[in-house]
Parts: structure tokens; sequence; C-alpha cells
């Protein structure tokens, strides 16, 4: 069974100690790609991903200001993106939205910043990863205004949200990406909304070093931990866990236009 975790966080401290044993498990539990999120510490480190995915030609990158972080944000940063959006292995914009949950910054400053960034995802023509945690009337108008046009689309990251919700975002070209909390016993609610959106919308991802699925719960959360996802996907969906991981290689790679991956599945 092969599987693409759709968002990870490699450079995290958490993996300090055995990345390279962390990434070599991914790879035995089948693990064919990541998407390495660049959001780092914070803007001060904005190409946080990018060693991975020029490590590993398995792995891609991301890059972006986390909505924590967008207080730091300064017109030099803004700048750095624009280069570091050029990078061969960098195929999303992310993550950035709204966090009204924690506000670690001021939603007036998480605002701006988020536009700030949707702005120049357009120019770049560059899909977007969307953060978004009890602020999604606020995040949606912004990509209703600021997006929906441009038809890039993105990822809806940890979705947590309705299905109103979820499916307002599918009409804006998003896929809708379920983590760890979806093997939760409290999370009826998100398996719930799995269940009815369309397989071609799905993908599933960990959001390592967070999050880690019902089995490995209280412990660090790694990329191999992805199968975990897929099994209670599978569960709701009435599927064989191959045919969700299926589905979800196959929309990842059709989404991001990326033909390394189907042309080795093709071949083994």
């Amino acid at each position: 069974m092969e599987l693409i975790d759709s968002h990870a966080h490699l450079d995290f401290p958490q993996f300090d100690a055995d990345r390279a044993e962390v990434l070599d498990r991914a790879r035995q539990a089948g693990v064919r790609a990541v998407l390495a999120i660049g959001s780092g510490p914070g803007p001060e480190k904005l190409d946080a991903a990018l060693p991975f995915a020029e490590g590993h030609d398995w792995i891609y990158a991301s890059v972006g200001i986390h909505p924590h972080e967008a207080r730091l944000a300064t017109e030099a940063h803004f700048e750095e993106l624009e280069h570091l959006v050029k990078h061969p292995r960098v195929i999303a914009w992310g993550e950035v939205g709204l966090d009204y949950y924690y506000d670690h910054s001021p939603r007036d400053v998480q605002e701006r910043v988020f536009r700030r960034q949707l702005e120049q995802a357009r120019a770049a023509k560059m899909p977007v990863i969307i953060h978004c945690r009890d602020a999604w009337p606020d995040c949606l108008a912004i990509l209703e205004q600021d997006w929906r046009s441009g038809g890039l689309g993105g990822i809806f990251h940890c979705f947590t949200g309705t299905l109103e919700e979820a499916r307002k975002g599918i009409e804006m070209g998003f896929l809708v990406s379920f983590a760890g909390n979806l093997t939760y016993p409290k999370a009826q609610n998100l398996r719930d909304i799995a269940r009815e959106l369309l397989l071609d919308r799905l993908l599933i991802e960990t959001d390592a070093p967070f999050l880690a699925p019902q089995a490995h719960r209280g412990r660090r959360n790694e990329p191999a931990y992805v199968v975990e996802v897929a099994r209670t996907l599978a569960i709701v969906r009435d599927l064989a866990p191959e045919e969700i991981a299926a589905v979800t290689v196959a929309n990842f790679c059709r989404f991001f236009r990326l033909r390394a991956i189907e042309d080795h599945r093709a071949s083994v």
C-alpha cells in the first residue's frame, strides 16, 4: 500500500534526535511522498522545509508564514517568500490562514498577512495550504474575495470545519485533508463529513509531530502513521485501505501535476 503524507513538519525539533530513522520508517510504511511544510518556527526560517526536499526526491516543500507568527512578518520576509517560491521543489504556499483559537497574533494582523500572502501566491501561480481554526466565516470570506477567481485552489489542511464549509472550499477548488484526529473517538463529526465528501477531493496527512492517531495518541506523530488515517477513512467510506491510499495518492499527484510518483506506481 502506497501513501502520501500531504502535511508534515519535518524540521521541528521533536525529530532532531532520530530524523533519519523517522524518514526510513515512513518509507518502510509505504509513504511514497511527503509535503514538508515550510512555515518553520517563524518568519526567520522560511526555508525550513527546503533541505529535506533538496535531499530526498520523494519530499516536496512549501513556504509561508503561519498565522501564529503573523505579528512578526516584515516586508523583508515577504520579499524572501517571493524568492523561495521559485525553488523547483516548492509546490505550495503555506501554511497560511487564520487562527482564532490561540490568537497568538492579533486578528487584524493575521488577516493582513493572510491577504498579502494570497496576493503573492496568486502572482506566483502557486496553490495555498490553509490553516483555519475557529475562523471559518472570515477565512472563507477572504478566500472568496481574494482567491477564488484565480482558479488555483489549495488544501484545507487538518480540516475541522463543518460539511457546509468543506463544500464551499471544494467549490473554490480546494482539496480537504484529514489528519490523525479523524481517528479519535470523539471526532465522529469529522468522520461524518469525510463520509459525505467526494472521494476525488480528499487527502490524508499526519501534521507530524502533532495529532498522533489514536493508536499512538500521547506520543510524537510521524509520517509513517498516515497509514492509520487511511485505515480510518477506509472504514468510514466502506472501502479497503488500499483503495483509499490509491485515491489519495492520485488526488495529490493530479492536483500538483506530479508525474514522477504516478510513473513509479505504474512501473511496480
